[in-house]
Formats: C-alpha cells, structure tokens, sequence
C-alpha cells in the first residue's frame, strides 16, 4: 500500500484508496474534499429544515419591496407549514392567525400582528407566490365592506358593490403587503386566500441571502406591485 501523495495500489482495497482520499495533500484532491464536505454540510442543514417546516423548499426569497419594512427585497425567509405547529389564536383550524385576531391577543410576526402566509395567487400552481400578511378571514358571500380598514380601500368605494371580490366569491384570506396601500383582493392580485392555496407561514429572515438565490436561480418570490 502506498502512502502520502502516492496513488495507493488497487489490490489494496476501497480502504486504502478512502484513507488516501481524506489524507492526500494532493491540491486536486483537497479541492474535490473540501467540494464534497461543503457539499454535504449543506444536503445536512436543507435535511434539517425540511424536517422542521415540512416543506420542500424550506426557504424563499424575497424579490419586491412590498413587505417593507418587516421583510426586504433580498432577504431569505424561512417557511413551515401553517398547521405544523399551530398557534393557540389561529383561526379554525387553518394554522394561521390574522392580524385583526393577532391584535386582540398581541400575536406578533415581523414586527406586526398576525401571521405572514406564503399563497399561490388564485389557487394557481404556475403563477409566483405570494408572500403578504393575512388581515382577516372572510366565508364566502359575506358583505365585507365595513370589517375592512378604509385606509386600505379606493376612497371613492362607498358599499359593497363597488368593492371587488365584495361580497366574497369563496371563503378565505383578505391579505395586503405591510407597505402595499390596498388589499391584494382589491387590488386584482388574487381572490380570497382559501385555505389549500397556503403553502406555509414565514418564520424568520435572513437579511441579504436571498441575493444569492435571486442572481443564480431566478426564483423569488412577490412579485407583485409595491407602494408607489
């Protein structure tokens, strides 16, 4: 068996060639360990997260400004699915808590009350997620109108009628961006957020990551209108 640098024989075993491979000052062969180890650390920490959140992929990033200033463009944020470990203020049995029930009860994300969701924008599978805070919940053919903030509807809406997605085509989240002057069901973005099209509640952030993943990959996340 050879030793050092030195190719080890083939007649002496798998063994001796790992041995080897983890000992060689060879700058090819620590370039394919280090490759490997950085490798695998990484498939470990994905593993974990997945195990945490429950879904697949575990992170998001950010790509508009519409949740400034709680979450960035950039940022990379940690998603788990909403009836993994639900909170006590949820509503029903959704896993998510709203932020006019998260401010009865002083439940906080990101710096505000109530949860924020991750959504496919009208139930749809192709179109981008969203990621904007879930403001309250609405059955289906309620007259919403006065349980919405004014602040957050076209001056010039004065009933239901003139309200879009009023009253509620189906039963679900109104949600808005924190910096977004409307909500997304006004604002054409999507209907009431049903139940089955949360893929999850954001967690924590990690500022300027998402850069990476935007620049290399291409996906993100919201790319929806931000406030002007």
């Amino acid at each position: 068996m050879s030793s050092g640098d030195d190719v080890p024989d083939p007649r002496s075993g798998p063994r001796a060639a790992v041995r080897w491979f983890l000992r060689s000052d060879d700058t090819a062969v620590v370039f394919v360990r280090e490759t490997v180890s950085s490798a695998l650390v990484v498939a470990m920490v994905g593993l974990l997260l997945f195990a945490v959140s429950g879904l697949w992929p575990p992170l998001v990033a950010v790509e508009s400004g519409s949740m400034n200033p709680h979450l960035e463009k950039g940022d990379l944020v940690f998603v788990m699915e909403e009836d993994r470990f639900p909170p006590e203020a949820a509503h029903a049995d959704t896993g998510v808590v709203t932020y006019q029930h998260g401010k009865e009860v002083g439940y906080r994300k990101f710096h505000s009350y109530g949860d924020v969701v991750v959504y496919e924008p009208d139930g749809s599978e192709r179109a981008t997620p969203v990621i904007h805070r879930a403001r309250f919940y609405v059955q289906e053919g309620e007259n919403w109108y006065d349980e919405a903030d004014e602040d957050y509807l076209q001056p010039n809406w004065d009933n239901c009628k003139e309200l879009p997605n009023c009253p509620a085509p189906n039963s679900g989240f109104i949600t808005k961006g924190d910096a977004n002057p409307l909500y997304d069901q006004v604002w054409g973005i999507s209907r009431p957020v049903k139940e089955e099209w949360v893929r999850g509640t954001a967690e924590f952030r990690i500022p300027w990551l998402g850069w990476v993943r935007l620049v290399v990959s291409g996906s993100a996340v919201v790319p929806v209108p931000t406030a002007v």
